[in-house]
């Protein structure tokens, strides 16, 4: 997922000024206006990159006096006066937090970058701020050591729970001698992270792959070429040549398909070296960063980053991930090699003497499915266009929820290619979904859900929906085809709209703990149920329709896809495990380190006996995920969340694919709930007992 909130940064020019002019502007701003637009969602419209700036300022001085009003309370600390008075604070800073780092990620402009240089600094210090003032934090305390002489409900009880711990992991018991070192730290941190991204958004969108000998790109589907000759005639230097870049739906097919080794050796480096030198080089940013984590860490009383990070989480230690990690890893490690050596056959088998390698992995692998399965992208994707899969998507949620998509033309949007719809369910709606497809350059890379508002009960007891937002990279549609994904693509689509659930469905009264306001490792639970329903055959033949024809997809094609349903995990989960390896280990060091690249990486994956044809998923100057995207000694809970819900799925099999009682439960307990109680409660509430890993390994073939 990627619910960012990555802090992004912006302007040497500060906008906001004295007297009458400062007045004027702040009047005139769309984020200090009410939004008369249909359901509050942003007019889009009517922001410029001028009003953020005054905006965030304003933001932070109103909630500067909301703060000094609960410390100046004379009455003694209450739930009501103290932690409700803080839960709703902040809310104009907010607003305006939730549309700038949203469009900075996928609209993204030298503007926008200049914004968030000149706010993440003052955002740092403004939290922290709030989080090291005693005199709040003593009446937090105050209201948290009294808790057991108050009747609250559970969701009060959770929030004065939730809302203590963040002042004790935000610093509030940092020693005052320590206290100026630590917000340095913050600082230092908001804007390290936001130059790393920048930086891998910068170089992937550098990178282009020129041909202009089509001979050399002998393999590639027709729909690949055509796609990559408009990417080469949307700029007048390469008008007539074939474009392709190292966004993954031009990336990908590429090494899949095309013969020309050379070329797939060239694309593949330019991948995988991505931020290693020149002005987007991230090497140093990484070092600096990860000792920043762990002086942070230790200052906090904990013994790394990582043992810091998971105090807050499921897993609560990093020995429980290593193991959880360990048990995936021995028999995905077993089966790449077991690949490996499969695809250097058909090395032999070609006439060739060269070694397998990274670049070529893909290739031999897409080589020896059509061989074993009959079954490649290319057969595949004229069943899975955009329309098709989006349908199917909807069409699930519907028969599981009883919920439908209703487009509006008439909802401001950010960008001309998002589309906006209600959700409804008995003919109300219940929330606002955006969904943003395609790539542009103004975008980072992967796939996300994030929030514009967040589902919670307004301090007049009326219930605010949430507005939410999922976005893409699939393939662009060309002059004559639409947008056709392969299956992983698919798979992505029902992973984030899982995501989109999460909060579409959330029923909290605090904003704090409602939707996908979860830990880290159950945030991903959601999503990856929802990945099941893409693959089964009765949801296939529902919505995988030929895009010109609209047959059906045919039985035989099913049975393919299930046969080789397992096909290539090894790879799969030998790279995803890598990573996640990688980022705990980076994360969970004890003592300083000089971390030098590629060297400490290729050290530390050598621990776990990484074979040197396949690459960590992310190499560490790219892994925005741990580096500039909130998953920090945290890219294991895909694996952690992978457990749950396929175990969780289990439940569907048993009872039916839509089986309205299931189905409930599943609501109920946990898309519902968001933090209001323990992960693992909610979990046993709908499943009944804890997750088991067997049924995840046989899903994966590693069993």
């Amino acid at each position: 997922m990627k619910k960012t909130m990555s802090l992004i940064i912006l302007s040497s020019i500060l906008l906001i000024g004295c007297g009458k002019k400062a007045d004027k502007d702040l009047a005139n701003n769309p984020f200090l206006q009410e939004w008369d637009t249909p359901y509050g969602v942003p007019p889009f419209d009517k922001i410029d990159t001028s009003d953020y700036i005054p905006a965030f300022e304003e933001g932070m001085r109103l909630q500067n006096e909301e703060i000094d009003a609960i410390v100046k309370n004379q009455e003694a600390p209450t739930f009501e006066n103290t932690i409700l008075a803080m839960e709703n604070s902040g809310q104009l800073l907010m607003k305006v937090e939730l549309v700038f780092f949203n469009l900075a990620e996928c609209l993204n402009s030298p503007q926008m970058e200049a914004i968030a240089e000149e706010i993440a600094p003052k955002l740092s210090t403004h939290g922290d701020n709030i989080m090291l003032n005693a005199e709040l934090f003593k009446r937090v305390k105050s209201v948290y050591d009294d808790r057991e002489n108050h009747e609250y409900t559970p969701e009060e009880s959770r929030l004065l729970e939730e809302t203590y711990k963040s002042f004790v992991r935000g610093g509030a018991n940092v020693p005052e001698e320590k206290q100026a070192r630590f917000r340095e730290i913050n600082e230092k941190l908001s804007l390290l992270t936001l130059k790393f991204g920048n930086n891998v958004l910068k170089a992937t969108n550098d990178y282009k792959l020129v041909v202009d000998d089509v001979a050399r790109l002998d393999g590639m589907p027709e729909d690949q070429l055509a796609a990559a000759l408009e990417a080469g005639n949307a700029d007048e230097a390469t008008k007539g040549k074939y474009v392709f870049t190292i966004h993954l739906p031009s990336m990908e097919p590429f090494l899949m398909n095309c013969k020309d080794r050379e070329l797939r050796h060239e694309l593949w480096t330019a991948y995988s070296t991505r931020c290693t030198s020149g002005e987007t080089d991230n090497t140093k940013i990484i070092d600096t960063i990860l000792n920043l984590r762990l002086e942070r860490a230790q200052i906090l009383g904990f013994d790394s980053h990582a043992a810091y990070t998971l105090d807050d989480c499921m897993a609560q230690t990093p020995q429980k991930v290593f193991e959880l990690l360990m048990q995936v890893w021995n028999p995905a490690i077993a089966k790449a090699k077991e690949e490996a050596a499969e695809y250097q056959k058909m090395i032999q088998k070609e006439g060739n003497d060269f070694k397998l390698e990274p670049w070529d992995w893909r290739y031999y692998s897409e080589q020896l499915r059509k061989e074993k399965y009959d079954l490649n992208d290319d057969i595949i994707r004229p069943y899975l266009s955009l329309d098709n899969v989006r349908e199917g998507v909807f069409t699930v949620a519907n028969k599981l929820y009883g919920i439908t998509f209703k487009e509006n033309k008439n909802l401001p949007v950010y960008h001309p290619e998002v589309v906006a719809y209600e959700v409804q369910e008995n003919n109300k709606t219940i929330a606002i979904l955006y969904m943003d497809f395609f790539p542009r350059e103004s975008k980072r890379s992967g796939a996300w859900m994030t929030n514009f508002r967040e589902q919670y009960i307004d301090e007049n007891g009326n219930n605010v929906i949430p507005v939410v937002s999922l976005v893409f990279n699939f393939t662009k549609p060309t002059a004559d085809k639409p947008s056709l994904l392969n299956f992983d693509e698919t798979e992505t689509f029902f992973h984030e709209f899982g995501h989109g659930l999460h909060s579409i469905f959330s029923k909290c009264r605090f904003r704090s703990l409602s939707g996908t306001n979860v830990s880290r490792d159950f945030v991903e639970l959601p999503s990856q149920i929802m990945e099941n329903w893409a693959s089964e055959p009765e949801v296939l033949r529902m919505y995988a329709k030929h895009y010109k024809t609209g047959e059906v997809i045919p039985e035989e094609l099913i049975q393919k896809i299930e046969a080789a349903g397992t096909y290539g995990q090894g790879f799969i989960n030998t790279e995803l495990i890598a990573a996640s390896w990688l980022d705990m280990y980076m994360h969970n060091l004890p003592t300083h380190v000089n971390i030098q690249l590629p060297e400490f990486e290729d050290q530390a994956l050598a621990k776990i006996g990484l074979i040197p044809e396949i690459i960590s998923r992310y190499r560490s100057t790219y892994f925005q995920h741990i580096f500039s995207g909130g998953y920090s000694a945290g890219y294991y809970s895909y694996t952690w969340a992978a457990v749950l819900d396929s175990d969780a799925f289990e439940a569907f099999k048993e009872h039916g694919l839509f089986d309205q009682t299931t189905a409930t439960a599943f609501r109920t307990n946990v898309l519902e709930r968001g933090n209001t109680d323990e992960p693992m409660k909610l979990y046993v509430a709908f499943r009944g007992q804890e997750p088991s890993i067997e049924p995840l390994l046989k899903k994966r073939g590693l069993k």
